[in-house]
């Protein structure tokens, strides 16, 4: 479980991500901290990973849109709520088995904060794999203002308890 384990009189080990028996199916994980995205972010993720679209950096075409302004590059959300939920989702996971359903729901603007919440969906034993077991969880990616902009079920491979890496 989150938190920290005592290993020696007042000396803590600090416990990171959960393992299979720790997921209950209705829990829901309000992952914190929120992030503000910057232009700077926005503009360095799509130069890093060859988007330039134009409504991403260039705000005199971004003025000329039906938004006003630049937008955040949706995969950098994408990859900004996935990274929130690592350490109540999958710090302790073998695999992410993939991700299904993604769903961009509203816009993302530089100087948003935004946050994340993840609900279990399904907890169950590996079929082939008799110490691990598959989680399925579906997220939230949420504005300060609570507009809904992103939602995805992720599924991930998670060791049990006693076979979770060190």
């Amino acid at each position: 479980m989150l938190g920290a384990t005592e290993i020696a009189p007042q000396r803590y080990l600090a416990s990171y991500g959960r393992a299979l028996e720790d997921f209950t199916v209705g829990d829901v994980y309000e992952h914190r901290p929120g992030r503000t995205i910057t232009e700077a972010d926005n503009i360095q993720f799509s130069l890093l990973t060859m988007n330039s679209h134009p409504l991403h950096c260039d705000h005199a075409f971004a003025a000329e849109s039906e938004f006003g302004r630049p937008l955040v590059n949706s995969a950098l959300t994408l990859a900004i709520v996935v990274g929130m939920t690592v350490n109540d989702v999958s710090a302790k996971s073998v695999a992410n088995l993939g991700w299904r359903e993604i769903k961009l729901t509203a816009p993302v603007f530089p100087g948003d904060t935004i946050y994340a919440r993840s609900e279990v969906l399904v907890v169950r034993e590996s079929k082939s794999r008799p110490t691990q077991g598959i989680v399925t969880t579906r997220t939230e990616g949420y504005k300060s203002d609570g507009t809904v902009f992103m939602t995805f079920e992720r599924a991930s491979l998670i060791p049990k308890r006693g076979h979770c890496a060190a």
